[in-house]
């Protein structure tokens, strides 16, 4: 019941929380990590803690996993099911869950030392209660660079072999093991492709299918370098034959136009073949300094990730999980509402919830969906057809004064059609996720109002229709 705390997205009980870690499925149940300092609001020596979930919704929250030893702090990494027990860590019958982790070693760091960054891995053969590390760690050693980290392991089915997308500095490396013990390294990629105004961090590598055709997608976290300021996350779609990874793509892509999206991968041996999606729901230019007292930080909510064809060019879209419709209360539907020149106020007050409708405009007039209270505090949406661009203002949330970086307006360019499309709001007490034609545009930001932000205000400088306008008030998980 903290102020600010998130009522259906994924936060720690107390203390500092950031990079989503070891995300794997196995027999039931979703397993998330993260980064975690047990000690302090602010990052610290960096643990694993953990949670699982049934639903991806409600979560039951575990003891710490993994604990920093004499190799150093636990920082980002995967989790695998080594279901054929490559590793020799389990059993035929029971085989193991794998962690693949960087360890960090401060005091090497502190020496000045360029090769303070390993990574080693766990094993549990008791659906990952617990963990034990291998003895014989690190298992890939340093060559010599300071930024080497966040391996996202993956079973490469066709050449029968662990692959790793570890980050490197300014690019991504990609490594192969038969056994998850022995690496070798097959190839680099990113060197002059890509954002390079920070460190990249936190890579995926992952295929999507799109009408029977194959490619590759590879996450790419960079921080700092982020279009809003800060960090943000850019993804490059190709081809990987098991060695290297290859793309035409000449732009940079980023995976949200919010700032609050940062260092999300997926979940490895999901059923169904899904690729499901979460991330650190903050940016690192303010993560330490939002105004929250007990805890520090919340996840995205899940997304289910896929492909669609923008002009002649793949994207990604990233749209909700189906199982957040079981947190929904009773919808409220509203009529049409139809705008010329003006604006409309939905009586209803709108304060944990889901807002779903769709948009028809006959003229490029400026379209503002606003949040607001009693108290003057706002939150804007503007889709803005003429000059071909989002604006999202949070300037007059609240509190904004702790950092100057938060307290910034954010243009993202416009990627649909303004003149009919449907968004879906998912309002938290302190984020607002904004889902543009199923994912197509994904939009999150945080806020921290003093007051809720609980009247919704659409106007429109020209004429808009607002039909099949359905609001689900949000259960909270707690």
């Amino acid at each position: 019941t903290e102020k600010y705390r998130p009522q259906f997205h994924f936060s720690p009980e107390e203390k500092w929380m950031n990079d989503p870690n070891g995300m794997v499925y196995f027999e039931g149940e979703y397993h998330l990590f993260y980064q975690y300092y047990p000690d302090s609001t602010v990052w610290g020596p960096m643990h694993w803690g953990h949670a699982v979930s049934t639903d991806l919704v409600h979560w039951e929250h575990l003891p710490i996993a993994l604990y920093p030893d004499s190799l150093g702090y636990i920082f980002s990494g995967s989790a695998v099911y080594d279901s054929l027990n490559t590793s020799g860590l389990g059993t035929k019958e029971n085989p193991p869950l794998i962690a693949i982790y960087t360890y960090h070693d401060p005091i090497l760091e502190k020496q000045g030392s360029d090769v303070y960054q390993t990574q080693g891995i766990a094993y549990s053969t008791d659906k990952g209660r617990t963990w034990t590390k291998y003895e014989s760690n690190p298992v890939l050693k340093n060559p010599g660079i300071k930024d080497f980290r966040d391996p996202k392991v993956r079973w490469h089915e066709p050449s029968g072999k662990w692959i790793m997308a570890l980050a490197v500095k300014d690019h991504i490396s990609f490594y192969s093991s038969p056994n998850l013990i022995d690496w070798i390294k097959e190839s680099d990629f990113g060197h002059d492709l890509g954002a390079h105004g920070g460190v990249w961090e936190c890579p995926d590598l992952f295929p999507l299918d799109y009408n029977g055709h194959e490619k590759w997608v590879l996450l790419v976290s960079i921080n700092p370098g982020g279009p809003y300021g800060g960090s943000a996350t850019q993804y490059f779609i190709g081809d990987f034959d098991g060695k290297t990874f290859t793309t035409d793509q000449k732009t940079t892509l980023w995976l949200d136009y919010g700032a609050d999206n940062y260092a999300g991968v997926t979940w490895s041996n999901v059923p169904n073949g899904e690729t499901l999606f979460l991330g650190w729901m903050s940016n690192w230019a303010y993560g330490m300094l939002v105004p929250t007292e007990k805890w520090r930080s919340a996840m995205t909510v899940p997304r289910k990730l896929s492909l669609y064809q923008h002009e002649e060019n793949y994207r990604i879209k990233s749209e909700p999980v189906e199982a957040l419709n079981s947190l929904r209360n009773e919808a409220i539907s509203m009529p049409e509402v139809k705008l010329t020149n003006s604006r409309h106020t939905f009586e209803k007050p709108i304060d944990l919830a889901e807002i779903n409708l769709d948009v028809t405009q006959a003229t490029s007039g400026t379209l503002d969906f606003i949040f607001e209270n009693e108290a003057g505090e706002y939150i804007k949406l503007s889709i803005v057809p003429e000059k071909h661009e989002i604006i999202f203002d949070r300037s007059k949330a609240g509190k904004t004064s702790f950092s100057e970086e938060f307290n910034s307006i954010h243009r993202s360019p416009l990627l649909f059609d303004p003149a009919s499309f449907n968004i879906r709001f998912y309002k938290d007490e302190s984020s607002l996720e904004i889902f543009i034609n199923n994912g197509e545009q994904v939009i999150t930001e945080l806020f921290f109002s003093d007051e809720p932000l609980n009247k919704l205000t659409i106007q429109a400088s020209g004429e808009a229709i607002l039909k099949n306008i359905k609001t689900y008030p949000i259960q909270s998980i707690w």
